[in-house]
């Protein structure tokens, strides 16, 4: 299926590594014109030559971040259709055990870093509408333990994507959310822990009885920023080999 995706241009914040980088590349491979951010300048830079796109450092709790990112894209590429949103994951931690300024910080990074975006890219989207997908997490669905910020946070920026589905339809921009599950990333591998156990026990519990490579998630992130997803808006598409319980 050709996605429709040549000379389009997309910002993918969260870019250097993870899913974040994972979408990118799938973008790069189907003809996207790509700018990628992220905090780290070693991540940027290897990132952005590995695909041979535009790199920028910026960190999404920089309440200016957003609107310098969106203005290079434009000025570098002379446009934009849209955004991939990935911002890296809240502190692990029970609910109880997060101080105010673990979640202060992780509100100002996760959650008013993705809106920052959202809010700046929607106006420089081309009349004919664009998309957003925002990188959620299965914890929009149900509570992950020992990620009490993640359930916390995630479940707003869907509810945010929703809202903007609705206002910003008549316009033709699409907003949806993508829910990943077990993706072999580095995030993932870090909250496993060394115990080769955790992983297996995890697995098990999923019904196609494995971890996702990163490069499953981008391609699903790419399709619902593309053309071909048309008709998709105001959706949360697991991504999870079935581990979410509820339809």
């Amino acid at each position: 299926m050709d996605l429709g995706l040549t000379g389009k241009t997309f910002l993918v914040t969260g870019g250097s590594r993870g899913l974040g980088l994972a979408g990118a590349r799938v973008l790069v491979a189907e003809g996207a014109q790509v700018v990628l951010s992220a905090r780290s300048a070693d991540g940027v830079a290897a990132a952005a030559a590995e695909l041979g796109c535009t790199g920028v450092v910026a960190d999404l709790a920089d309440p200016e971040a957003a609107d310098r990112l969106v203005a290079q894209t434009v000025a570098t590429y002379g446009g934009i259709d849209g955004a991939l949103v990935s911002v890296g994951g809240p502190p692990a931690g029970p609910a109880l055990s997060l101080t105010d300024a673990q979640w202060t910080d992780a509100f100002a990074s996760v959650f008013l870093g993705a809106v920052r975006v959202c809010r700046a890219v929607v106006p420089a989207l081309p009349a004919g509408g664009g998309a957003l997908a925002l990188v959620l997490s299965t914890s929009v669905k149900m509570p992950i333990a020992g990620l009490a910020a993640s359930n916390g946070l995630r479940p707003g920026l869907a509810m945010f994507a929703k809202t903007m589905a609705d206002e910003l339809g008549p316009q033709g921009v699409r907003v949806n959310g993508l829910l990943p599950g077990r993706i072999d990333t580095d995030r993932v591998r870090e909250l496993d822990g060394p115990d080769p156990a955790v992983r297996e026990r995890i697995a098990a519990a999923i019904p196609l009885r494995r971890y996702a490579d990163a490069a499953e998630f981008g391609r699903v992130a790419a399709f619902v920023l593309s053309p071909a997803a048309s008709y998709l808006t105001g959706a949360m598409v697991p991504v999870d080999g079935g581990a979410i319980r509820a339809l």
